[in-house]
C-alpha cells in the first residue's frame, strides 16, 4: 500500500486583516549588522573582546610581542568571521535571493515567499530589538526576522507601533 503524500496546509491570509506589509531584501550588510548585535549581546563577543584586551595588557606590561599579536587577532577575528559568514549566507541561501513578504495582523506575523506562507503568533515572539540598520523580531532565542530600516522607509513607526501593541511590552526593546 502506497502512502499518500500530504501537502502542507496552506495558510490563508485575509487581506482585510493586514495591519502592515513590507517586502524585505536581505543584504550582507543587514545580515552582518544582525550577527554583530546577536554575537556581542551574548557571551561569545564580550568574552573574546576581554580576552583580547587582556593579551594586549600583558604585552603592554612587558610580556612577549606574541601577546600583542594574539590580542589583535582575537579582537579582530570575530567581527571579520561574522562579516565573511554574512556575505557567504547572502550569496548561498536561496531564501535571501528573493524578497520575503511580511504581513502583520492581530494574530501574528505572516511571512511568504514563492507561494509558501508561514505564520508566527505574537505570543510566541521572544523579543523585539533594533540596531541602526534594522528592527529585529526574535521568534526564538536564536531565530529572528530582520526588517531593514531601508525597506521600512518612512513607515517604520507603523511597524514599531504594531510591535508595541501586540507583543508583551517587556519583550520590546527598540530605540528609534
Amino acid at each position: 500500500m502506497e502512502q499518500e503524500k500530504k501537502e502542507p496546509e496552506k495558510v490563508v491570509l485575509n487581506p482585510e486583516k493586514v495591519l502592515y506589509e513590507v517586502d524585505v531584501h536581505m543584504t550582507a550588510s543587514v545580515l552582518y549588522d544582525y550577527m554583530l548585535r546577536h554575537t556581542y549581546m551574548s557571551l561569545t563577543g564580550p568574552i573574546a573582546t576581554i580576552l583580547g584586551i587582556m593579551c594586549i595588557m600583558f604585552w603592554s606590561n612587558g610580556a612577549n610581542i606574541v601577546y600583542l599579536i594574539a590580542g589583535i587577532v582575537i579582537i579582530a577575528y570575530l567581527p571579520w568571521n561574522l562579516f565573511l559568514s554574512a556575505k557567504r549566507q547572502v550569496l548561498t541561501n536561496e531564501a535571501f535571493k528573493k524578497p520575503l513578504h511580511y504581513a502583520f495582523t492581530e494574530d501574528g506575523i505572516y511571512v511568504s515567499q514563492d507561494g509558501k506562507t508561514e505564520m508566527q503568533k505574537w505570543d510566541n515572539m521572544h523579543k523585539a530589538v533594533s540596531t541602526g540598520k534594522s528592527v529585529i523580531v526574535y521568534t526564538s532565542k536564536v531565530s529572528a526576522s530582520i526588517f531593514p530600516r531601508k525597506d521600512l522607509g518612512e513607515d517604520s513607526m507603523a511597524l514599531l507601533e504594531i510591535l508595541c501593541r501586540y507583543m508583551d511590552p517587556k519583550k520590546v526593546k527598540i530605540k528609534q
